[in-house]
């Protein structure tokens, strides 16, 4: 018998103890604070369902915080969703749905405020949950709206994490939060000093936050956490205005006022003791208010003396909303170095937008430098080979899907097609005009206009898409401040090699020997066997190939119209003429030079790139008057010339 009975009361406290772990029994212990919640009160209802460890309460908080929840007249609650007049429900144990007459059930609809207080709830469950998206999205939403109740929940979740990329990021945040809601000052201290070499936004704004002022006005030297005494010297209407708001000094009275005051005070002529024939001035008229002021008609005249006196006798300032002098102190020394290294970070940001850019104007400027060195011809129709390079690549892009191998099968076509299309215009045209620079100029400008039109008529006037491989996408990020695309490192890279190869040729071949010479002296290399007019079909047939590869790398980055080579001809010339005419190393010079300009430019009036356009030119200008033969000059005979 004795052991029945145990039998008995074991099998009971296993029933009370599953009783106890179901979502509805614990709904019902707190049924009123659950049906009708103020953020007071549901407080007691989100501690026991939190406690309970239950896995079905993440579900029924998030439904609760959406208006998904409904009660039963009996007082049984349900997850609930509309169907006409009838209800689809949903047992918040055992998941088990049924249908019921919405006249039996009553919606709970808890208000902004106690949605705010379960969601703080949910996310303690959402940190630990299985599901890596749900971890995710607690961790973003505690990162958009951080409270004092959401830091030990995180701190908590951050040993049990097993994804390392969100690991790391509760610990960033966990560091943010620390800063700002840790208990103890020394924990804050330390979490803030840590922020001293975090350069992301969110570190600064933690700073920031941290350090945020109220304006105060005191009559004596105010005491408390004080960030700055305030001169009111600029701007003393404004600051008397906040002494009249604080009830500390009177308002001032205005012209309009105390005309209208006179005006309704004339009594025989007179205001007062003063004629009306002497009220022209203003000054006459503070008279006359303060003789109506004195006999008490009007209020008292508050002059602009009796404004700077009262601004004296008070205190402005600015104090810190929080209390503890060793935290803003500890906050300011770090936002101090994050807005150092912040600085030198941009620094850097903005030399490799500079460098980024350079090699993009050294690629479009070494045909022309080729050409117009060697040749000294002004090929305005530079740029079209350019623009006929992006197009290729684009035919190409439509035949080959796969972007890697069409960006390798474009790049000698477009040195194949504008090499082609190169030699054909010195044969027909520019071997016509030798020596004639103002009919070359106005010759190959005519066939930029010809072949822009012709650009036009076969591909629209449309943007056409020349789309990078997938490998190029997005961004190195080396910080929150410095990151630069991998389009524009390829590029760069892309230059360096056209650099050296084209370094090889002028110095390691026999072209580069016969294209140096007659650089130097047509007449001297004629005489030695080198015929000149080759040379120059070849040359010029090297910097149009030179430019059309030049100009698929450039449609990755830019955009891809008839008239993109009219984007990059002035900037072409500026980068030869200033680096020096006739030299590699003189074009990379004189690309650096004014692509690390312009981005300076643009740094220093970021709201107008035609202004920083505009003042480049007018630099270079300045700098040819001194350097007229260029950043590297040409050595030989020739330079002499």
């Amino acid at each position: 018998m004795r052991y029945f009975v145990l039998a008995i009361a074991l099998w009971l406290g296993t029933f009370v103890s599953a009783q106890a772990q179901e979502l509805q029994g614990i709904l019902q212990v707190h049924a009123d604070e659950v049906a009708k919640p103020s953020r007071r009160s549901v407080s007691v209802a989100l501690d026991d369902l939190v406690a309970s460890g239950l896995p079905q309460t993440t579900t029924f908080l998030e439904e609760w915080s959406d208006r998904n929840v409904w009660q039963r007249n009996d007082g049984i609650f349900f997850i609930a969703r509309e169907q006409g007049d009838d209800l689809t429900l949903t047992d918040v144990d055992t998941g088990e749905q049924s249908t019921a007459s919405k006249d039996d059930f009553t919606q709970i609809r808890p208000n902004g405020g106690v949605r705010r207080v379960i969601g703080t709830a949910l996310v303690q469950f959402q940190l630990s949950d299985p599901d890596l998206a749900r971890r995710e999205s607690a961790v973003d939403s505690i990162a958009r709206s951080p409270e004092t109740e959401q830091l030990a929940p995180l701190l908590a979740s951050i040993d049990g994490e097993t994804d390392s990329t969100l690991k790391a990021r509760k610990i960033q945040l966990a560091n943010f939060m620390s800063a700002r809601f840790a208990d103890e000052t020394a924990d804050r201290i330390a979490a803030i000093e840590s922020l001293a070499k975090d350069t992301s936004v969110e570190a600064r704004s933690v700073l920031n936050q941290i350090l945020t002022t109220s304006e105060g006005v005191s009559a004596t030297m105010p005491e408390g956490n004080i960030a700055r005494i305030l001169e009111t010297g600029e701007t003393p209407d404004a600051y008397y205005t906040q002494l009249v708001e604080a009830g500390l000094a009177p308002p001032r009275t205005p012209p309009q006022t105390i005309r209208a005051a006179l005006e309704a005070h004339v009594v025989d002529g007179r205001v007062g003791q003063t004629p009306i024939a002497q009220l022209g001035t203003e000054e006459m008229r503070e008279v006359a208010y303060s003789q109506l002021a004195a006999a008490g008609t009007v209020p008292p005249l508050v002059t602009i003396a009796d404004r700077d006196a009262a601004l004296s006798a008070h205190v402005f300032y600015e104090e810190y909303d929080e209390s503890d002098t060793d935290i803003t102190d500890a906050a300011a020394a770090a936002l101090a170095s994050v807005e150092t290294r912040v600085a030198f970070a941009q620094a850097a940001d903005l030399a490799l937008d500079g460098l980024s850019l350079a090699s993009i104007y050294f690629l479009a400027a070494i045909g022309l430098a080729i050409t117009f060195g060697v040749m000294g011809v002004i090929n305005m129709a530079h740029g079209e080979f350019i623009m006929m390079g992006a197009y290729t690549g684009y035919v190409v892009q439509l035949f080959i899907p796969d972007y890697t191998l069409s960006i390798i099968v474009a790049l000698p076509l477009a040195f194949a097609i504008t090499f082609g299309a190169g030699v054909t215009m010195e044969r027909l045209v520019i071997r016509h005009l030798y020596h004639r620079p103002l009919e070359t100029l106005l010759a190959t400008f005519g066939i930029s206009i010809a072949l822009q039109q012709l650009a036009k008529n076969i591909f629209g006037t449309q943007a056409r898409p020349l789309t990078s491989p997938g490998w190029l996408d997005g961004a190195w990020v080396i910080s929150d401040v410095i990151q630069i695309s991998y389009i524009r490192i390829a590029i760069f890279v892309l230059a360096l090699l056209f650099l050296a190869l084209i370094l090889f040729v002028l110095k390691r071949t026999r072209l580069g020997l016969e294209v140096r010479a007659v650089t130097q002296n047509p007449g001297m290399a004629a005489s030695m066997g080198i015929n000149p007019d080759r040379i120059n079909m070849l040359t010029f047939g090297l910097g149009s190939g030179i430019a059309g590869i030049a100009g698929v790398a450039i449609g990755l980055y830019a955009k891809v119209t008839s008239e993109m080579g009219a984007d990059y001809i002035v900037q072409s010339f500026m980068t030869v003429v200033v680096g020096g005419v006739g030299n590699v190393w003189g074009t990379l010079a004189g690309a650096s030079m004014i692509g690390f300009l312009q981005k300076g430019i643009e740094w220093l009036n970021p709201s107008n790139t035609l202004a920083a356009q505009t003042y480049m030119i007018l630099f270079i200008i300045l700098f040819i008057q001194f350097r007229p033969k260029g950043i590297v000059a040409l050595k030989g005979r020739a330079a002499a010339d």
